[in-house]
């Protein structure tokens, strides 16, 4: 029998009391800090862009200087531990901690909790508001097209209040599991950093060739430059004629691709654009002077309309080597040679045309490639596993989460207790 059980048995073997929130919590909403007023240094605003994942993200704080205001702002103050919640907006419902030692200070439609430290455990009261996200969700008003949660309504939430030691426990439990999850995220994505890294020395290192292949300029190999022709967000369709659209080459598309995430009516677009196996696609605009010209090799073979703002490179060497070249450091860099960094970024074919290449004989083009495809696919295959592992783990802490924070009603039968359920759980697997 664990530690927990052997609490609830002592403590609460006929259940425990569940009640309103507001009779275990009082509940301070945020103060309305003037935009106009907002300073770059200073005190900082707590908004509820700055609540994400279950803590507060400090990215984009706004601040005032407390003599800007005549008003005791003494109550608004979010200190270590303190719990809050977003009232509105697309973060409506989101909860997070403060796990830092920094002060701050509550802006309109960010809500602290306040707990009775006689009958609530700050950190039992955490994991629970985070079991209720949906049901928080829910309670909310919809006010346009923006949800929105009263005091009201977060008052009348209805919480398990077990004996504090009970809570302790189970706050201290969970707490663990978090740990072991942030651990192992940290662990995967500093896997995922390294092989990422060795990827790109790896191929950079295979493309150096250390001047014992002839480099070429990109069009010296081209045998046709061309730009392709404007499809409008509002001209894409579920089904149709395959088609990309120049942001897609940042956004969806790697070395290479054989389907396209988008698709149009033929009809609809006038002055067509096509590409065919084995064109290289350059996005010649950009939010980037570090990305611009980013490429691709289209290796289908369904007929593909190209959009504006895409330079379509047709050749004879192996597509995807070409690929592979055009996305090394030492290629990037010629693509943003010249380049002033602004808004919108622009290049054009005659720079690309520039750009110079080492150029091997083609069996050996296809001899590399098949060596980067493999070691890509290892890549890819951490892309996918990774995340997942960390996901998996995710939804196993909230399992145990919910099932911790469930208790039998104090004079009532049902739900049943955690070693009911683990014993009738048990009894069907045994029948199974």
């Amino acid at each position: 029998m664990s530690k927990l059980d052997e609490l609830i048995k002592e403590l609460c073997p006929n259940g425990v009391e569940y009640k309103k929130l507001g009779e275990v919590c009082n509940f301070q909403n945020g103060f309305a800090f003037k935009s106009t007023l907002f300073k770059e240094n200073g005190e900082a605003i707590l908004r509820i862009t700055n609540i994400s994942n279950g803590i507060i993200n400090e990215e984009d704080l706004k601040y005032f200087l407390l003599g800007d205001y005549k008003e005791n702002l003494g109550n608004y103050i979010v200190s270590k531990n303190d719990i809050v919640i977003a009232m509105s907006g697309a973060t409506t419902g989101k909860i997070g901690i403060n796990n830092t030692s920094k002060k701050f200070y509550l802006n309109q439609r960010v809500g602290k909790f306040i707990p009775n430290i006689v009958k609530l455990n700050n950190r039992f009261l955490y994991h629970f508001l985070l079991s209720k996200g949906l049901e928080i969700l829910k309670i909310s008003s919809v006010s346009g097209a923006q949800p929105n949660l009263s005091t009201e309504n977060i008052k009348n939430l209805v919480i398990p209040v077990p004996p504090l030691e009970v809570q302790e426990e189970i706050a201290k439990i969970l707490d663990n599991y978090t740990k072991s999850v942030e651990e192992l995220k940290e662990k995967l994505n500093e896997e995922l950093i390294a092989r990422k890294n060795q990827y790109s020395w790896y191929r950079d290192y295979l493309l150096k060739f250390e001047n014992k292949v002839k480099i070429v300029k990109l069009k010296d190999i081209a045998t046709e430059m061309y730009r392709g022709n404007g499809i409008k967000r509002e001209e894409i369709r579920e089904i149709g004629i395959p088609c990309i659209r120049y942001g897609e080459i940042y956004t969806d598309y790697g070395i290479s691709f054989e389907k396209t995430k988008s698709y149009t009516d033929e009809n609809l677009i006038i002055n067509k654009k096509y590409i065919d196996y084995g064109d290289i696609l350059f996005a010649i605009t950009g939010e980037s002077v570090e990305e611009i010209g980013k490429s691709t090799a289209y290796i289908g073979k369904e007929k593909c309309l190209v959009g504006g703002d895409i330079l379509v490179m047709k050749h004879k060497q192996d597509p995807v080597y070409l690929s592979y070249v055009l996305s090394t450091e030492n290629a990037q860099k010629q693509k943003s040679k010249g380049k002033i960094k602004s808004k919108v970024v622009h290049t054009n074919a005659t720079d690309i045309g520039e750009i110079e290449i080492p150029l091997p004989p083609l069996e050996v083009q296809k001899r590399i490639v098949e060596v980067l495809d493999n070691f890509e696919k290892i890549c890819n295959d951490l892309n996918i596993g990774l995340p997942a592992e960390i996901e998996a783990r995710q939804k196993q802490y909230e399992f145990y989460r919910n099932f911790l924070l469930t208790f039998k009603i104090e004079n009532c039968t049902l739900p049943k207790t955690r070693q009911d359920k683990t014993r009738q759980d048990k009894t069907r697997q045994d029948k199974t």
